[in-house]
């Protein structure tokens, strides 16, 4: 058995906030309450200055598994995502060969059964994600997908877009869409803008968002179908996506870390590792997530995790890959850019860590509950540490070298310690 003392526990969906011990037995929290005697306990778990709350929940990342395992693996994603406090991730389908045949979903999900956390697997929405066939979302489905995403490529064909949807409505499956439009891109990765002036580029224009944003939110509304907005960047788009749930669309959205915290500056500051699809944009962008963020506009919070070799970071920036990493240091930059600065609250940003990441998939997680299973992490809010080593395979983080907020001490999967903080 495992108690957790003297810790703060944070539950947004029954609205638990106060200094409680949990004792763990075998997968489950059996017993929450004050003044535990840890007699039973087999290890001891003091989580004083720290908060206790459900185990994050990553609806959009990439562990690059199967094709590019010199990125990333199913295995080093996981050690990631526990060092960061997750104890559930979804990975995106784009990998080689794609996810969107039962063969591939089974390999990922046989690998993912020795993963030290939970990991689930969107398929793609069209075959090969080269949005012209829509993939037999059924079969996939029962062979275990929990949803539907052609993340890295657009679907550009409104056809094949609406008729996604109905599908996905039938089948009650959540559908994400990667919202650029590529006929609107010059360069991939970085803002149009004053930046783009200064490498002597045109760049990703706020208006490819905006266009299929505006398009599916149309969709949506029309087909009732379960559609989720992913890594959104622009304020326009937020205001598209605030409009479509006023008027009934069953839609979402995410947005990253790197979209609320940092601008397209960051690109001449810490080149390829700043670069990501969508682009870092301006400070009123920036601004517009975080209302967006405070009002529920947006109500969860994604990572985007997307590991590149250091290889293929450098040289100069426009040949670059975009993404970057963003598991282990999520939670430090939701407390150091949304909790610290006053814009949402320890339960706020719990709530869209782990509750509606598993509202949205209709996951049975993101609480704590006596007689549940027990998924925790366990973090010290007031903890600075300075970014620098990572758990995953590949380092391409702007904000490695910058002091943040919030440290993740302990995460438990399943009743089991999965990751602890020795410093």
């Amino acid at each position: 058995m495992i108690l957790v003392k003297n810790g703060y526990a944070i539950d947004p969906l029954s609205k638990l906030s106060e200094k409680l011990d949990i004792l763990i037995d075998n997968e489950n929290v059996v017993k929450m309450d004050k003044n535990i005697d840890d007699g039973s306990a087999d290890k001891v778990i003091d989580a004083s200055s720290c908060i206790v709350a459900p185990g994050f929940i990553d609806i959009h990342s990439h562990f690059r598994d199967p094709g590019f395992t010199y990125k990333e693996d199913i295995f080093t994603g996981a050690n990631a995502a526990a060092r960061g406090g997750y104890t559930t991730v979804i990975c995106m389908a784009n990998t080689k060969p794609v996810v969107d045949n039962i063969e591939t979903l089974n390999y990922v999900l046989n690998k993912a059964k020795m993963a030290k956390i939970e990991v689930l697997q969107v398929a793609s929405i069209t075959e090969g994600m080269h949005g012209k066939e829509i993939v037999n979302m059924r079969k996939l489905k029962e062979a275990g997908a929990v949803g539907f995403s052609d993340d890295g490529k657009p679907i550009t064909s409104s056809k094949i877009a609406f008729e996604a949807m109905n599908r996905a409505r039938e089948l009650d499956v959540v559908l994400s869409f990667h919202e650029e439009d590529p006929e609107l891109i010059s360069e991939n990765g970085i803002n149009s803008g004053k930046v783009a002036d200064a490498l002597n580029i045109k760049g990703s224009p706020y208006e490819a968002e905006n266009v299929l944003v505006a398009r599916d939110a149309a969709l949506a509304i029309s087909t009732k179908a379960k559609i989720n907005i992913q890594h959104i960047s622009s304020s326009l788009s937020v205001e598209l996506v605030r409009w479509a749930k006023k008027m009934g669309a069953n839609i979402s959205a995410e947005a990253t870390p790197q979209h609320f915290s940092i601008t397209e500056e960051e690109v001449l500051k810490k080149g390829a590792n700043a670069k990501v699809n969508p682009p870092l944009r301006t400070e009123s962008d920036r601004k517009a997530i975080i209302e967006a963020l405070k009002d529920n506009t947006i109500e969860i919070i994604a990572t985007d995790h997307a590991p590149h070799s250091r290889e293929e970071k450098e040289g100069k920036v426009v040949k670059t890959p975009s993404g970057m990493i963003g598991l282990e240091t999520a939670l430090s930059l939701a407390i150091s850019k949304l909790v610290k600065p006053g814009y949402l609250s320890y339960m706020d940003v719990i709530e869209k860590f782990a509750v509606n990441p598993a509202k949205l998939y209709k996951l049975d997680r993101g609480y704590i509950k006596e007689g549940h299973r027990a998924d925790i992490v366990i973090f010290n809010p007031e903890q600075e540490y300075v970014v620098g080593d990572f758990c995953s395979k590949s380092c391409n983080s702007p904000f490695i070298g910058e002091k943040l907020w919030g440290k993740v001490k302990h995460t438990i999967y399943r009743g089991a310690v999965v990751y602890e903080d020795k410093v």
